[in-house]
């Protein structure tokens, strides 16, 4: 209504004709609000694709350009490690529209007004409607170079596994993964070193504790500048993955497009590198 500049009344009946006009009912009445019957959810899908697509093709004819603001929140790792490295072929691409960044440790929902995208960790089982798959993540074994050098003719993942590890929370359980997908023994290691993130576990490694096993996108840039080594073939799938979230109520639809085109395109093009 507001959106409109109409009454909720006048809104009411809008939508009371169109569900007289489809024969179908498009929402339950509720004794606060509303909420969409399930034809009424599928309805919505397209509807909402059909606006977008009128107003991108609105502003690309008839606005005058001007700078946008897209407020993104990702986690601290992939906040650090992977989206701030290559904003700048995003703003190249892309030089009307401001990007945001706000970072969090653990996120699951859109807790915050101030956000229009969440880049999340999971399976991606939220309860928003617009959610895209970033690719399947690929982790590895890292360690500084001196670290490996300590072992004498070179480490072995039964080694590691022995010796100090720093552990991710979150990824407990990725060692028993590693051990079952080899069908390895792996012992417990001597001493569990934790990490709220894959941010401050790869500095804890590149100033020479231990190992870990670390997703290889977050890693790749320690590695290619050799602060450290992934000194075994061993490659893990992730069983969870990165995900973009849309708010649903964003006003920033052609902002969103554009960036969402723009991570699936970049994430895909990084994944190539990886088993």
């Amino acid at each position: 209504a507001d959106e409109l500049a109409l009454t909720p009344a006048a809104v009411s009946q809008q939508v009371r004709m169109l569900e007289q006009h489809l024969r179908v009912q498009l929402f339950h009445r509720l004794p606060r609000g509303v909420e969409l019957t399930d034809i009424g959810q599928a309805y919505a899908q397209p509807i909402r694709k059909s606006f977008r697509d009128m107003q991108s093709a609105t502003d690309g004819l008839f606005q005058v350009p001007h700078r946008k603001a897209l407020r993104v929140r990702a986690s601290i790792s992939y906040a650090a490690l992977v989206l701030a490295p290559n904003l700048r072929e995003f703003r190249a691409l892309h030089p009307d529209i401001d990007i945001q960044l706000s970072t969090a440790v653990w996120s699951d929902r859109m807790d915050d007004a101030s956000i229009d995208l969440d880049i999340r960790y999971g399976t991606g089982d939220w309860p928003e409607t617009q959610i895209w798959s970033l690719g399947v993540e690929w982790a590895t074994v890292v360690c500084h170079p001196d670290y490996a050098a300590n072992f004498e003719d070179g480490p072995t993942i039964e080694a590691l596994a022995a010796a100090d590890v720093v552990q991710v929370t979150g990824s407990e359980v990725d060692w028993d993964r590693l051990s079952a997908r080899f069908e390895l023994d792996l012992p417990v290691p001597a001493q569990r070193i934790k990490a709220d993130s894959s941010l401050i576990a790869l500095q804890m490694l590149a100033s020479g504790q231990g190992s870990a096993i670390i997703m290889r996108r977050f890693a790749q840039r320690y590695l290619d500048q050799g602060l450290l080594v992934s000194p075994l073939p061993y490659e893990l799938p992730m069983d969870q993955g990165f995900h973009l979230v849309a708010r649903e109520d964003t006003k920033r639809s052609a902002e969103v497009d554009r960036f969402r085109d723009w991570l699936i395109s970049s994430s895909a093009t990084a994944n190539l590198t990886l088993p």
